[in-house]
């Protein structure tokens, strides 16, 4: 294999792995935002309070991040249920959820950015793993563990997701909640419980996320807000609502700057994924795989 297709070959792998972990980043988000109707755009703090979280446990006691954030899953299950009734209390009830429940989740974000601050400082953490320097190489190709493992993880999270919400009754009631709540009434389910568990899992996933974040690259408390425009991106790009077109959305604009990144520099990935989002509005706004 010749040095150009080696690159082609290692950037289309970069750009896959990097996309499964866009997919668990933003998977939440399809659920809270394209399902719910929820503007969560707090999204990335609760990633990043799971990144704290897993670098505090595996800081002092040498456990893995990853492992810790799957134990603790059912910790921010409850803290997004939490969230809800509080968001539905104060705004949907009173039918004020659009610009007001928006401002909620700012403060949301932002407080949870100085608590991160207060308690960690500023400085960048990273937490330690045995797989962390490792890289699996065939021919040409670079497998860095950093990637694979979180990447592995998240295509168990998001199908398992989509298994999940295709083929339970739950599942089903939440693709219908945003669409008919007085149907799903008139059956016997209240829906408000309905959304309160879905936003709930939401931020369940939010906190895996987390711990694939410090996995992969250091982070800060304010890091946080460079990802809001990449999951909402991921999650419009791959079509409201759909888990596949999340995944697909996330695949998307992981090659998109795998490949910016290598053959044109880092300072335009943005940029070029951003446009790709465009594009696909301009000429199918469902998205991907939207109905």
């Amino acid at each position: 294999m010749d040095s150009t297709t080696a690159l082609f070959a290692n950037a289309i792998v970069a750009g896959l792995l990097l996309g499964g972990f866009y997919a668990a980043m933003s998977v939440g988000v399809s659920i809270s935002f394209g399902m719910l109707d929820v503007v969560n755009i707090a999204h990335p703090a609760f990633i990043l309070l799971g990144s704290y979280i897993a670098y505090t446990m595996n800081d002092r006691l040498g456990l893995d991040p990853i492992a810790v954030s799957v134990v603790l899953s059912p910790l921010f299950f409850v803290l997004g249920a939490g969230l809800y009734r509080v968001y539905y209390l104060c705004f949907e009830q009173r039918g004020q959820e659009s610009l007001r429940g928006l401002a909620f989740f700012f403060g949301i974000l932002f407080i949870t950015e100085v608590m991160l601050v207060l308690v960690f400082g500023v400085d960048y953490r990273m937490s330690k793993t045995a797989y962390a320097d490792t890289t699996w190489r065939l021919d040409a190709l670079d497998f860095p563990m950093r990637l694979v493992v979180p990447f592995l993880v998240s295509m168990l999270m998001v199908v398992g997701l989509q298994l999940f919400l295709s083929h339970t009754f739950f599942g089903r009631a939440v693709l219908a909640v945003a669409q008919d709540p007085l149907a799903l009434r008139l059956m016997g389910v209240n829906p408000i419980r309905v959304k309160e568990r879905a936003f709930a899992l939401s931020i369940a996933t939010a906190g895996v996320a987390g711990a694939f974040l410090i996995v992969i690259q250091p982070v800060q408390p304010a890091i946080g807000r460079e990802y809001i425009g990449l999951v909402f991106a991921v999650c419009v790009l791959g079509g409201m609502g759909s888990i596949w077109g999340t995944l697909l959305g996330a695949f998307v604009l992981g090659l998109a700057e795998s490949f910016t990144s290598t053959f044109f520099g880092p300072s335009w990935a943005p940029a070029v994924s951003f446009g790709l989002l465009l594009a696909t509005l301009a000429f199918r706004p469902a998205g991907l795989l939207g109905r």
